[in-house]
């Protein structure tokens, strides 16, 4: 399988018009031709380091919070796979999924084996203890709860619960968060102890750590014990800032998400819209500076259906490249190689050798990345198939 004479951003940089020849999971060829496609260019496939699959993939109407509780696990899988196959139409080839369990794993094997056609999942499964951010999301009084996990001992098993099932990392919670019920942002989850000993079980295990973390103490905490990236990262000083650039540990901002649930543009509790808007009066300074000092932010949405669609990536990466000062391929980079290798996948490149998933749209994104638009979309390539659109 050939495209000839279109320009190529290949993860890095451009390389100008290119023949790129693949097969079916690889790129096989990359060298330099006769230009074709003036107004079409390609680009790796976006990785979204952050998003919840498990989510109302409908009409948008159902409730956030009650969703879950009264909807069957198998009919939530379809819905996960809903999802997962409006992001790959929307030029997003591989998805991390940050609260999963098998059922996420079942979709991954699934999309992995041929059996739909989706995009690349990894999955992470949490680790978070009783009445921390994690467990906040159900009522007191409803008897089906998520494990959870309290004492240095619990979280080892946890964890290697999570490896028997099959996923491929954890998630841990070193602050609370926004849209868990009655939770504060500052409040601690799991001790020094705790966490500790999630990070080197997992990794003993082979699995990365995400941690949650809105507050400086959880970003520091978090930073401290060992943990391979940082979610959301909201409130991180200088120094934070500094030690993390530093270390060159990934830092997914999740900016859209915050900005909608504080402004109201969704249906949220009043609660929830205070928390989000007293973080973003404070992010996108302390943001800005983190940028500027380095530090490593790559593309994670936390998409869920609700608050931030599946599709909605392209408008994350054009928004921090405003939020953080980044230019355009700074931007692209974050959102293509340097998510990639944060989650250790080995896409977000073009290159032999490396897994067929690119995008073919119009514009130069890497000069302009107000061209990355779901609007500019002519195919999205996944493992080396075509998922959407016409190629030329």
């Amino acid at each position: 399988m050939r495209l000839d004479g279109i320009p190529l951003w290949d993860g890095t940089e451009p390389r100008g018009p290119v023949e790129l020849t693949w097969e079916p999971d690889r790129i096989i060829g990359l060298r330099p031709a006769e230009r074709r496609h003036d107004d079409l260019c390609v680009i790796p496939g976006l990785v979204d380091t952050h998003v919840h699959l498990i989510g109302d993939a409908g009409d948008g109407r159902s409730d956030f919070s009650t969703w879950p509780l009264v909807t069957t696990r198998e009919e939530q899988v379809l819905h996960g796979a809903a999802h997962a196959q409006r992001a790959l139409r929307h030029g997003v080839t591989t998805l991390r999924d940050m609260a999963g369990d098998e059922a996420q794993v079942a979709l991954a094997r699934a999309f992995d084996a041929g059996l739909l056609s989706g995009p690349r999942i990894r999955v992470h499964g949490m680790v978070g203890m009783t009445a921390g951010h994690g467990d906040l999301f159900v009522p007191p009084a409803h008897p089906l709860r998520k494990p959870t996990a309290d004492g240095p001992d619990e979280c080892r098993k946890l964890v290697r619960t999570w490896a028997r099932a099959g996923l491929h990392g954890i998630k841990i919670t070193t602050s609370g968060g926004v849209l868990s019920i009655g939770d504060r942002h500052a409040w601690r989850n799991h001790t020094r102890a705790e966490i500790g000993a999630i990070v080197d079980e997992a990794h003993a295990l082979g699995m990365l750590v995400a941690a949650h973390a809105h507050s400086e103490d959880g970003i520091r905490v978090a930073v401290e014990e060992g943990v391979d990236s940082i979610e959301h990262g909201t409130l991180m000083s200088a120094d934070l800032a500094e030690t993390l650039a530093g270390r060159r540990t990934p830092v997914a901002p999740t900016l859209l998400i915050s900005r909608v649930i504080a402004e109201g543009r969704v249906p949220v509790p009043p609660d929830a819209m205070e928390k989000a808007a007293e973080l973003v009066a404070e992010r996108d300074r302390l943001f800005a500076e983190a940028a500027r000092l380095g530090v490593r932010f790559v593309l994670g949405t936390d998409a869920n259906g609700f608050h931030v669609r599946f599709g909605d990536q392209c408008a994350e990466v054009v928004y921090m490249a405003e939020v953080l000062g980044l230019d355009a391929q700074a931007a692209l980079r974050a959102a293509t190689s340097d998510a990639a290798d944060a989650i250790g996948v080995p896409v977000g490149r073009i290159a032999p050798g490396l897994g067929a998933d690119f995008v073919v749209l119009r514009g130069r994104p890497w000069e302009r990345i107000e061209d990355l638009s779901v609007a500019n979309i002519v195919a999205v390539v996944s493992r080396g198939h075509l998922a959407a659109g016409d190629l030329p």
